[in-house]
């Protein structure tokens, strides 16, 4: 439960959505409060543990080491350096750090796993994890080495590093010895007993935390997108019929539906926009009786009439992928569970992040379809022959002597060549390891962090076919006649690009209008307006 005014996020026996686990992680000013139910579980858990203990049971990772020497036992007076010595020995991963928000979700998604109070973790130590979230420490998690499969015990091994006083955390924008971070705000390390430095990294939440917000961004870019292709299909001048929900309504997609009425809303008072019964009437006029090539056309190409059979499947995806997201965040992705309610500890593969790994690779496989489309409709505004009379590489004059924007699409053609190599299934990739122990894992944390990579790549391939949308318009004549709300995109562009009357370098220009493409406020407006329009119209 959120409190915005206190940026108090109360931690209770409740499902989250993402839209509040989004806040949180992006809000650097939220606190986490541990109401007394989440207290008493997570004491009942450790109490459950602690008599297992007495009574001599053998249990994984209390009296027995772990990975590939699991078949040995460890005396519990060795507990505390045991569970030292695992989360030193998994802290092997290698690469850049995580930035300062992606390090605060993967907390707050161990935190929220840790809470389901069946882990059997200190109440004392959850709270320090807790409170090292409160007071923005940030441990330096390298990016690269995680299998996914006893969870990403890699990078949540380094947030426990910085926990019991280790390895290196940023604090008040500073990079600083773990040891430090804690004494500067105020904190005391943690000192491990038996099962709690495995509770602290066995688990999804370094995948689950970086997933969800591949999984917001990939969301926000997919609405702005309906208002792009709704600026592009005014700039090549496209029939209108094909985004009629009436015909939409024949097929039984959901996500197919929602963007043909968000395109067809946009659209409706459109004027560059070709209305298909005029277009029979010019084609009628020059019917002679001969086969000939008439230069009219009453259908477009796939790139714009399909769109809604495109981009409908990203849309049914992403709520699929929100889904799997969330139940895995609610869930507890510990081994071995400790129960109260059962009386019993299960020894299990909760960690292991096959959900995460397909979701994330289901998501790239969005993403790359987005590239793929853009790219066509970028060639079709390139081509004098496919883009309803608009000049060669959108360049009005002195062609020859200038380029146009040709040079934009060996960016854009590049980069979604990129994302076609980068699309490959991570979820497939599983090598064997720990001795044959972790022999089938999910690479859930590469297949994450992959889509990051795709996802911005996406984002420059939009950028300029939003670009030469814009230019288009130019090109045919006064922006006034563009639809309502496709106005407030050309005019937002128009404030940070101006039309280009002549050669030159547009990468500044691109990059503008990628940071653009990602402000939430302008994302929102949009949102809203097009909202608005929708409830009018209905």
């Amino acid at each position: 439960m959120l409190n915005t005014v206190e940026k108090v996020f109360s931690l209770a026996d409740e499902n989250i959505s993402l839209n509040t686990f989004i806040k949180v992680a992006n809000d650097f000013s939220f606190k986490i409060f541990i109401t007394e139910h989440v207290r008493e579980k997570i004491l009942c858990s450790r109490k459950l543990l602690e008599s297992f203990v007495e009574e001599g049971r053998v249990i994984y990772g209390v009296n027995t080491s772990m990975g590939g020497f699991v078949n040995y036992l460890v005396p519990i007076e060795y507990a505390e350096e045991l569970q030292n010595n695992l989360i030193s020995s998994v802290a092997s991963n290698v690469g850049s750090y995580f930035s300062d928000n992606e390090v605060r979700a993967i907390m707050l998604a161990r935190i929220i796993s840790l809470a389901k109070g069946v882990s059997a973790i200190g109440l004392e130590n959850f709270m320090c994890y807790v409170e090292m979230f409160n007071r923005n420490i940030f441990p330096c998690i390298p990016q690269k080495g995680s299998l996914g499969a006893s969870g990403d015990l890699g990078p949540l091994a380094f947030i426990a590093q910085v926990g019991v006083g280790k390895w290196k955390a940023k604090f008040n924008g500073e990079v600083l010895e773990g040891k430090v971070a804690l004494e500067k705000s105020g904190l005391t390390p943690m000192k491990l007993s038996y099962k709690e430095g495995l509770a602290l990294i066995n688990g999804t939440s370094g995948m689950v935390g970086l997933g969800v917000l591949n999984w917001q961004k990939a969301q926000q870019l997919l609405t702005v997108y309906d208002f792009i292709s709704a600026l592009t299909f005014e700039g090549l001048a496209t029939k209108q019929k094909p985004f009629d929900t009436r015909v939409h309504k024949r097929k039984q997609h959901k996500g197919q539906y929602i963007c043909a009425e968000n395109i067809s809303t946009i659209l409706s008072d459109s004027k560059f926009i070709i209305n298909e019964k005029e277009e029979e009437k010019i084609i009628q006029k020059q019917n002679d009786g001969r086969i000939k090539n008439l230069g009219n056309q009453i259908e477009d190409a796939y790139s714009l009439r399909c769109t809604p059979q495109i981009l409908g499947p990203i849309n049914d995806s992403l709520k699929f992928i929100e889904t799997t997201l969330e139940n895995e965040l609610n869930s507890s992705s510990d081994n071995p569970l400790v129960i109260p309610e059962e009386n019993e500890v299960f020894h299990n593969g909760h960690f292991h992040g096959q959900y995460i790994s397909m979701a994330m690779d289901f998501l790239a496989i969005n993403l790359t379809t987005l590239s793929n489309l853009s790219d066509r409709r970028i060639d079709r505004f390139m081509d004098k022959n496919n883009s309803n009379g608009l000049p060669p590489f959108l360049c009005k004059n002195n062609h020859g002597l200038r380029m146009g924007l040709m040079g934009g699409q060996f960016m854009s053609t590049s980069l979604t060549a990129e994302n076609r190599s980068l699309c490959v299934p991570l979820s497939i990739q599983t090598l064997t390891s720990t001795g044959d122990f972790q022999d089938i894992v999910s690479m859930g944390l590469i297949a994450a962090r992959r889509v990051k990579e795709i996802f911005e790549n996406v984002c420059y391939i939009i950028s300029f076919e939003l670009l030469c949308a814009c230019q288009a318009i130019d090109l045919r004549g006064d922006f006034e006649d563009l639809a309502s709300l496709s106005k407030l995109l050309f005019l937002e562009v128009r404030k940070i690009v101006p039309a280009l009357n002549q050669d030159v370098i547009i990468t500044p220009y691109i990059e503008k209008i990628k940071d653009l493409l990602q402000n939430q406020i302008f994302i929102e407006s949009l949102k809203y307006n097009l909202t608005n329009k929708l409830v009018e119209s209905n």
